[in-house]
C-alpha cells in the first residue's frame, strides 16, 4: 500500500482530471505514480510537461531514452521505476530483454548509445559532476552539446521519479522487475 494518497482518476475533476487525460495520452494509461503526483497538480503538469516535450521535440530516441530511465532506476534501486522502463522499454520502445538488462548495467552495442550511458551512469553516481575527459569523450562519440542537455534533463527527471516512488512506496503497478535481479 503506498505511504502516500493516491488521486483516483475517477473522482478526479478541474486541474487533475485533465492532467489525468494528458497523462494518459503521453503513457498510454494513468500509472500509480501519476496518481501519487496528483497530490500536487503542479509536480503532475510539471512532469507531464517535460515528458512530453522531450518524447516529442527532444532527439534522443524512444530506445535511449528508455536506456537511460533503467540504467537510473538501477542505480537508485527503484523497483517501481525499473519495473515500468523494463516494460516500456520492450514493450514500446523496441528494445530485446537483453538490451534492457545491458542498459540497466549501463552498456549498450551502439557506440553513440554506450557514451550515452556512460555520461548517464557518470551523473547519476557523481551527482552531476562530469569531467572535461569525459565530456570530450560524449562529443567524440557524436552527442551534440543539445543532447547532453538532453541526457541531464533524462537523468534529472528519472532520479525524481525513483525517489518520488520510493518515498511514496508505491504499489507497482507493471510486471515485477527487480533492482536485485
Amino acid at each position: 500500500m503506498s505511504a502516500l494518497h493516491t488521486v483516483e482518476p475517477e473522482i478526479a475533476s478541474g486541474e487533475a482530471a485533465a492532467l489525468f487525460t494528458a497523462t494518459h495520452q503521453a503513457l498510454g494509461v494513468i500509472p500509480n505514480l501519476a496518481r501519487v503526483m496528483a497530490n500536487s497538480p503542479a509536480v503532475l503538469k510539471g512532469y507531464v510537461g517535460v515528458v512530453t516535450a522531450l518524447s516529442a521535440e527532444g532527439t534522443l530516441s524512444a530506445d535511449v531514452r528508455e536506456s537511460i530511465a533503467l540504467l537510473v532506476a538501477q542505480e537508485n534501486g527503484s523497483d517501481y521505476c525499473l519495473s515500468v522502463h523494463a516494460f516500456r522499454g520492450t514493450k514500446m520502445a523496441g528494445l530485446s530483454t537483453a538490451e534492457a538488462t545491458r542498459a540497466r548495467r549501463g552498456k549498450a552495442d551502439d557506440p553513440w548509445a554506450a557514451a550515452v550511458l556512460d555520461l548517464a551512469a557518470v551523473m547519476v553516481r557523481d551527482r552531476g559532476t562530469v569531467t572535461d575527459e569525459l565530456l570530450a569523450a560524449t562529443r567524440r562519440a557524436g552527442l551534440s552539446d543539445g543532447q547532453i542537455v538532453e541526457v541531464v534533463a533524462h537523468v534529472a527527471l528519472n532520479v525524481f521519479t525513483n525517489y518520488l516512488a520510493t518515498a511514496a512506496r508505491v504499489d507497482i503497478d507493471w510486471p515485477l522487475v527487480r533492482h536485485t535481479d
